[in-house]
């Protein structure tokens, strides 16, 4: 995940302060240091490098057995004859992980309604450089497993984990040209959306129509309550795990439910701002500061919360709450499940001899890069799309390399294509593999274009 959502401004004046902005020295020395880390876009990756580490060092220990036991675990929810279970990897995988792809739905919609994929022009050179991005480490793949039967991984190197190449861009690359943070984002959201599309179309089990007809039937009555003017949260939560299971039961990843559910979200607010300032005017004037009995006024100030509340869209909303969940608990917890990899010298040996395992590094080392600045150079080329301002070739290539640190999505493609088989385990060595050289490189380009940028001065070009 990558976008954050823009903190509150500045408290007015007299306004009381939260603990964590007083002038204590807990709050000066660490919670606010805290808070300040937590707002950046590396904040993420750092933890989800975290949990990887904390997965690799126990499935590496002797608790190893713990570590399988804990995530095949099975927790049921039932209520009379119906049940709904899964094993914690399962939740983990198919039930939380639609939260994230919710997210990503709606930041999608975001890009193209108000974002960099709105204005085609300017979208056209990320947009055609996510493609190559894709197509390259796919064939690439697909050529060295040479029509095998671990060639049903061709998705996997096709993924860019966000989090961990804006985390990379934001630590190593400070006076880099700006441009390239909202080129690798429009690109991830393109990629997002190849992955999505992926899944959908080539890693869903055999469809059964009638559990996808009842999801497409709940979709279009979520359609119709919002053009209607319903607006409670509750009746859209319900409406959205019933969409979940259906597409679950129809054979389809759940998955792409979050996915649907997040682009259906209306990103318009159902008050004007207008009226929302005229209200609170004449709510001001009609209370008081210290009112007998406290709270007397608090019909008009929770009358005037929800009009505050509705006059920020439905989308932005959902996103503001569940980006910092998903960012800080989900996505970890999905690395924590499934970056357990048996790194022993036998396990290291299998990979190392793997068309598999060589196939996934290939693509996300050399494929990710080789695609993105071929696909960029087509653009720049044609006229159909330019590069970042300020940026050159060197900056490109750096970020066609962050570009192939392949996480969090390539993990959960390998588990739909091999799950339950042994090409499980070499695959995710092969991914963790080249995310570490791809990140390491990438890192290396940018610092060092980041370093003679610094010594040339401010007027210095490529």
């Amino acid at each position: 995940m990558a976008r954050n959502v823009a903190g509150p401004p500045g408290s007015g004046p007299g306004a009381r302060q939260p603990w964590p902005r007083s002038r204590g020295r807990l709050p000066r020395a660490i919670v606010r240091p805290l808070q300040a880390f937590l707002a950046t876009e590396a904040a993420s990756g750092v933890l989800l490098l975290a949990a990887t580490v904390v997965a690799l060092a126990w499935a590496n220990s002797p608790w190893r057995d713990l570590y399988e036991r804990v995530w095949h675990t099975e927790l049921v929810i039932g209520l009379g004859r119906w049940r709904l279970a899964h094993d914690l990897h399962g939740w983990v995988t198919d039930g939380l992980m639609t939260l994230f792809f919710f997210v990503v739905g709606l930041e999608i919609k975001r890009e193209i309604l108000t974002g960099e994929l709105r204005d085609p022009r300017a979208a056209a050179a990320p947009i055609l450089a996510a493609v190559g991005g894709m197509i390259v480490p796919a064939l690439l793949y697909l050529a060295v497993t040479d029509g095998g039967p671990d060639a049903r991984g061709w998705g996997i190197p096709m993924a860019t984990d966000i989090a961990f190449a804006v985390g990379v861009l934001t630590l190593v690359a400070r006076a880099a040209p700006p441009g390239l943070k909202p080129f690798l984002l429009t690109l991830a959201i393109v990629d997002d959306i190849g992955a999505i599309l992926v899944i959908a179309l080539f890693y869903s089990a055999g469809v059964s129509p009638e559990p996808l007809l009842v999801a497409v039937g709940l979709c279009l009555l979520v359609v119709v309550l919002q053009r209607i003017r319903v607006r409670a949260t509750a009746v859209y939560v319900v409406l959205g795990a019933a969409v979940w299971v259906a597409v679950g039961a129809s054979g389809v990843h759940p998955t792409i439910a979050g996915v649907v559910l997040g682009l259906l979200t209306p990103a318009v607010p159902f008050q004007r701002p207008a009226t929302v300032s005229r209200e609170a005017h004449r709510v001001a004037d009609e209370t008081v500061d210290e009112p007998f009995p406290p709270d007397a006024d608090a019909p008009s100030w929770l009358y005037l919360a929800g009009l505050a509340r509705e006059a920020v869209s439905p989308l932005a909303r959902a996103e503001a709450f569940l980006h910092p969940w998903v960012s800080f608990l989900i996505v970890p917890l999905f690395a924590l499940a499934n970056a357990g990899v048996d790194l022993s010298a036998g396990a290291l040996a299998d990979a190392a001899g793997s068309a598999t395992a060589l196939g996934v590094v290939l693509g996300l080392v050399v494929g990710k890069p080789v695609g993105i600045v071929g696909a960029s150079w087509l653009a720049s080329r044609s006229g159909l799309g330019r590069l970042p301002q300020g940026a050159g070739w060197r900056d490109m290539a750096g970020l066609g390399m962050v570009a192939g640190i392949g996480f969090t999505v390539s993990l959960l493609i390998t588990e739909l294509a091999f799950g339950g088989t042994p090409s499980l385990e070499v695959a995710k060595v092969g991914i963790l593999a080249a995310s570490i050289l791809a990140g390491g490189a990438g890192a290396l380009l940018l610092r060092r274009t980041g370093r003679n940028l610094r010594e040339a001065g401010p007027s210095a070009g490529r």
